[in-house]
């Protein structure tokens, strides 16, 4: 019974989400309905995911390997599961092979673990990989990430140097208290900017990451791709771009106001 509570707690709180993303979307010009949900079920049991899942939800993300090693198995094979949290190259092959569904990796932040990803992808004979590039935005020493400066450099060698890894777009952690002057959507819209002005890509094509829970429809509505929500007992990460909005993660016991 309290599985399927928390799984009709989280499709509720997916909806009322949704429902003020999709307004955000509106007003920046987006289409409502390009809304795609990523769950991070960090720390939820099987049960719960699996109630999701049940409900019609496909996405889940997860930021500890060993976690969704043991996990993904217990699971349909259709889901399609992201990881979240900064990866340890020594854990990438580990991760890769087992969980054959992983989609993505949105975490890559430096050439050795984009190095090893490529090479863990070919040796598995998988299918290329999706990531996106980390980028430290505040410059705190607490927070994972490229600095700015080494943002294009880093795209670029996934780009061209990593023929098994599909370079989907930049995401960012930043500080709490950016909501009033959003240095952090600035920053990351910038290094979009010279990224796609480097490797010739259409800016739509590349995706962002950034966003927290006070401030995420003022994300979209400057054109944010990733969001993080922070909630009292979870924590919900959109991905918003031209092609879709992504919801990261998701309190599952309840939902702010």
């Amino acid at each position: 019974m309290a599985s399927v509570a928390a799984a009709e707690g989280a499709a509720a709180a997916l909806r009322s989400v949704l429902s003020r993303a999709q307004q955000a979307a509106a007003r920046s010009g987006r289409a409502p309905e390009s809304v795609r949900v990523v769950a991070v079920s960090k720390t939820k049991p099987v049960g719960v995911i699996r109630g999701v899942y049940d409900a019609g939800h496909r996405c889940f993300g997860e930021n500890y390997v060993q976690e969704l090693i043991d996990k993904a198995p217990q699971l349909p094979e259709d889901i399609e599961w992201h990881f979240i949290g900064n990866l340890q190259s020594n854990k990438a092959r580990a991760l890769l092979a087992g969980v054959p569904n992983l989609d993505m990796v949105e975490s890559v932040d430096d050439q050795k673990i984009a190095n090893r990803l490529d090479r863990v992808v070919a040796d598995l004979g998988r299918k290329p990989l999706k990531v996106l590039v980390q980028v430290n935005t505040s410059g705190e020493e607490s927070k994972f990430g490229v600095d700015p400066s080494g943002c294009v450099e880093l795209a670029k060698h996934v780009k061209l140097g990593c023929p098994n890894l599909v370079f989907s777009g930049l995401m960012t952690i930043g500080m709490l208290d950016y909501s009033s002057t959003p240095e952090n959507f600035k920053a990351l819209a910038n290094c979009r900017k010279e990224v796609c002005k480097e490797l010739g890509i259409p800016e739509e094509q590349c995706e962002l990451s950034m966003g927290m829970s006070a401030d995420f429809e003022q994300a979209i509505e400057m054109g944010s791709t990733n969001l993080i929500l922070v909630f009292a007992l979870f924590t919900v990460k959109f991905q918003i771009s031209s092609i879709g909005i992504r919801v990261k993660a998701i309190n599952w016991n309840h939902l702010e106001n």
